[in-house]
């Protein structure tokens, strides 16, 4: 049974109750008025409803029976009527605030009390708390946006009426491709974004993609805010204003991570089960999607740029999820942010949430009350309980922060170890940098010499050498891009497992034991120190 059905049966059996009071929690009033109206007529009782636009109207016949728009005309309206008649019905679609004891909570209550005396019901819709004292006389619904099946049927339900006067490519597997991507947008936010590619006279495979970047525009305005709280999109949106959630925009040139070629033969794979027919299949089974992955290991290497690669890969929004701006100074504060971002995140889905340097967030720093610990284990039973396609890629630096119950086996799909990159990966990552920045080949005698000076760089160290030699190419056109000054420049960087070898000594130590190598290769596999005799101090270059 979908969520629409079972919330259409509870207010069948509210409304046969005469429960006096009923909450929909809902940011779609025209889909709750409609599952209302069929309620109305098959029960065959009066329901009216009252709009800012249109007043006080009877559902089933749309005849007016109020010119007064105001809120407090209908409220005036509906006591006449309850004082005189049994077992009427007000749908208020558009109301102030009852979070609070105020005037307008006390108003609705006190027709909320006639309607309990005479078999009266009062219906609100709403996305905020209501004051306690008026929740009490009754019952709380809340009307989830369409799930994945329902969706399926919106879309098939805007379609089929064009089916032989368009050309329609979709079969049943992109219809279910289009209600994934949609996932967490309105009824009518889909069957725009339906009508909007019936317009083009014809739906086609690759319409697909206009699917996605229609998905992306609804969700935009999520980025870059700094407000914490859940406020209405055009009036009824929820999820426009979350703190600690920030879309990062990525294009194909991050496709390619030199290395970790464990990783991509994992995520390879993976990648597969997230096909509709896959995904089908696994929900028989009773088994989740593939939930993220953690990737520690040493700093520079990969770990960020992977959960970038893993977006554009996959073709799927990246939001990055930043711990810090979700703590909140009150009791109870951090918490509910984090559950609010964590909603977010389901709402965009299918998408790929990147959390950054996770052993910052959730670390279980002293003094704060427990309220780190808290956090943990929201996080972790969001983690477990998700049915959306969320993809979490959390990375970490510091690994003697990390909480050990966020390392237990289950939690993520797999733990990967970035390490230093080995010989056969640093002249991948070269060669792919060297040809992006300078349009140069990295072959020969020369690149085996680069190689061998860059032992011990990490994958930060290589790029940002080339990246500096790209800059002063530009900036000087009288530079000479020699191998001479290639060289110069490599042996100019001081590389981590120089300045810190006994803190990469002591992360490898901690992932031959807790985790798979990213690169497919043992861990510690590339020698820190090979060198000895070789102590680098950095220069200016001329």
């Amino acid at each position: 049974m979908s969520n629409s059905e079972k919330s259409r049966e509870l207010l069948k059996r509210y409304s046969i109750a005469r429960i006096p009071f009923i909450a929909i929690n809902t940011i779609e009033p025209g889909r709750a008025l409609a599952i209302l109206q069929s309620i109305a007529e098959e029960l065959m009782l009066p329901f009216c409803v009252h709009s800012s636009t249109k007043g006080v109207y009877d559902l089933a016949s749309d005849k007016n029976l109020c010119e007064d728009k105001s809120i407090y005309g209908a409220i005036d309206y509906m006591t006449e009527q309850m004082k005189r008649k049994q077992y009427q019905t007000i749908i208020l679609t558009e109301i102030p605030d009852l979070s609070l004891e105020n005037a307008e909570s006390k108003q609705i209550l006190s027709l909320v009390n006639l309607a309990n005396e005479s078999g009266g019901v009062v219906i609100v819709f709403t996305n905020s708390p209501i004051w306690n004292q008026l929740q009490r006389q009754g019952m709380i619904i809340k009307l989830d946006l369409p799930n994945e099946d329902e969706m399926v049927s919106i879309i098939h339900n805007c379609m089929d009426d064009y089916r032989g006067e368009i050309t329609i490519e979709w079969d049943d597997s992109d219809i279910r491709q289009a209600a994934l991507l949609l996932n967490g947008v309105t009824a009518i936010e889909a069957e725009n974004v339906i009508a909007a590619l019936i317009a083009n006279k014809s739906i086609k495979k690759s319409d697909m993609d206009e699917v996605r970047q229609a998905k992306d525009r609804l969700f935009s305005d999520i980025s870059g805010l700094e407000k914490i709280d859940v406020v209405r999109f055009a009036k009824d949106r929820l999820f426009a204003d979350i703190s600690g959630l920030e879309r990062i925009e990525v294009d194909d040139s991050v496709k390619n991570v030199g290395g970790l070629q464990g990783l991509q033969r994992w995520l390879d794979e993976k990648r597969e089960l997230l096909k509709p027919g896959k995904k089908d299949e696994l929900t028989e089974k009773g088994l989740q999607p593939p939930r993220g992955i953690l990737l520690v290991g040493v700093p520079g290497c990969g770990k960020s740029l992977s959960a970038k690669s893993i977006s554009a890969n996959w073709k799927l929004p990246l939001y990055r999820l930043d711990f810090a701006t979700v703590q909140g100074k009150y009791v109870g504060q951090s918490e509910q942010q984090l559950r609010d971002a964590l909603t977010t995140a389901e709402n965009v889905s299918p998408c790929i949430l990147w959390i950054d340097e996770i052993e910052k967030g959730l670390s279980g720093a002293m003094g704060d009350g427990g309220v780190s610990t808290r956090m943990v284990g929201q996080f972790l039973f969001w983690l477990q309980e998700c049915k959306k396609q969320v993809f979490v890629v959390a990375t970490a630096n510091d690994v003697s922060m990390l909480p050990s119950e966020l390392l237990r086996r289950g939690r993520f799909d797999e733990l990967f170890f970035v390490d230093l990159p080995t010989e056969e990966e640093r002249r991948e990552i070269i060669s792919l940098y060297m040809s992006k920045y300078l349009d140069l080949q990295f072959e020969g005698e020369f690149a085996n010499k680069i190689i061998e000076i860059s032992e011990g760089f990490t994958g930060a160290d290589l790029e940002s050498t080339i990246r500096d030699l790209t800059y002063r190419v530009i900036a000087n056109p009288d530079f000479l891009l020699s191998k001479n000054n290639i060289v110069a420049a490599f042996e100019n960087v001081v590389p981590l497992s120089q300045t810190s070898p006994e803190r990469i000594a002591n992360i490898r130590d901690w992932g031959k034991e807790r985790a798979v190598p990213a690169s497919g290769k043992p861990i510690g596999q590339q020698e820190i120190g090979a060198k000895k005799n070789v102590l680098r101090t950095r220069k200016v270059l001329v």
